[in-house]
């Protein structure tokens, strides 16, 4: 998460992640849900670029970045497992 400390990197995806858990309806554990904001941070930045949308180095727009990732991560488990 460029912009943002180490400490509010890990606490916006795992807000972020939790978010998304919840909304996904996944059961993951807190260290999950913080690994997938941040993995999902990366991710959604991406695929917002490809659409043309892009975030700046904010908590709110980072978190939302993570949020976007994090819900294409667990949809993208769910796809190759078989869910």
């Amino acid at each position: 998460m460029q912009g943002l400390g180490w400490i509010a990197a890990i606490f916006v995806g795992g807000l972020a992640g939790w978010i998304a858990s919840r909304i996904m309806g996944a059961n993951t554990g807190l260290l999950m849900n913080v690994i997938l904001g941040i993995i999902g941070a990366i991710v959604g930045r991406f695929a917002l670029g490809l659409v043309g949308v892009t975030t700046s180095p904010t908590w709110v727009s980072q978190g939302f970045a993570g949020l976007v990732g994090a819900c294409l991560l667990i949809g993208l488990v769910r796809l190759v497992r078989g869910r």
